[in-house]
């Protein structure tokens, strides 16, 4: 069963309208081959209507937590995109495959500095906080060898649930919440950014590049803007480190980590503890 040239034209000027505005990815869903022409045309009106239905609730949501973040009521603001999620997100297969909860992130909503990690593990998707584990205790070893505390600073991951066994999150997965994350970074508008781990960085820069070629240096980082985002653009530096996880099973490159963080501290004019070393950064 095929649709009339003009059909086709105005399905793909919608879809690409969509994308324009951050939504997506949108699905193709089944449809009973014995539907007629006129019947198939009546489906893919009302699929196209409901849509545009979530399309204007989604600008509504971006228009308030700009205008919120704008008055620097950042808390609110991150409170809507938590509410735009919502409890029992379904919009990726992460949704169906275990996971308990949605971990949204957690810190300073005016923090300078934001750390992006891959996914929640276990003990995240028990507690709904990102890094509680093991990979978050060292995490904070990180943090307090910087000069900081985690209050000090925000934390969340490319994906807000937990991928089955801890499995790298797929590629449908990562562009499925992005967009939250996206709009998380224009609320927080940090000064740098550390992606922890390749899975961040690649996603956050769009490289797949090996993390011995990621590292090292400063990324102009600018979040995708929504057309209805009323606040004034910005951009940050994006620093690219080894995962806490992949720190833990490879001790040897906690050195190297320092070296990164090191980094990030001189551009932000911190100053590490007296005691604050390589070593001090490992934990336990």
């Amino acid at each position: 069963m095929t649709l009339d040239p003009a059909s086709k034209s105005a399905i793909r000027e919608r879809i690409t309208f969509y994308r324009e505005l951050g939504v997506g990815p949108l699905y193709r869903r089944a449809v009973d081959a014995g539907l007629q022409s006129q019947d198939l045309g009546e489906v893919l009106v009302d699929e196209l209507s409901a849509v545009t239905d979530e399309i204007s609730a989604y600008q509504e949501n971006v228009a308030q937590e700009s205008y919120l973040a704008t008055s620097e009521n950042r808390e609110d603001a991150l409170r809507v995109i938590l509410d735009d999620i919502g409890p029992n997100c379904q919009r990726c297969k992460l949704g169906k495959l275990g996971r308990k909860q949605v971990v949204f992130g957690t810190g300073d909503p005016h923090a300078e500095l934001m750390f992006v990690g891959e996914g929640p593990g276990a003990d995240e998707d028990a507690q709904g906080v990102p890094f509680v584990g093991r990979a978050g205790q060292l995490l904070n070893n990180m943090i307090a060898a910087m000069g900081l505390k985690r209050e000090q600073v925000y934390i969340a991951n490319i994906v807000k649930c937990r991928p089955p066994g801890n499995r790298t999150p797929e590629r449908d997965e990562c562009d499925t919440c992005s967009p939250f994350l996206m709009r998380q970074i224009r609320v927080v508008r940090p000064k740098v950014i550390v992606a922890l781990g390749a899975t961040a960085a690649k996603n956050l820069l769009g490289i797949n590049d090996s993390m011995a070629s990621l590292r090292g240096r400063f990324y102009d980082f600018s979040p995708p803007r929504a057309l209805t985002d009323a606040a004034v653009p910005f951009d940050c530096k994006l620093a690219v480190t080894y995962h806490p996880a992949f720190l833990l099973r490879d001790p040897r490159q906690k050195a190297e980590t320092w070296k990164d963080l090191q980094m990030v501290m001189k551009s932000l004019g911190l100053k590490p503890p007296p005691r604050a070393t390589a070593q001090g950064a490992e934990g336990s």
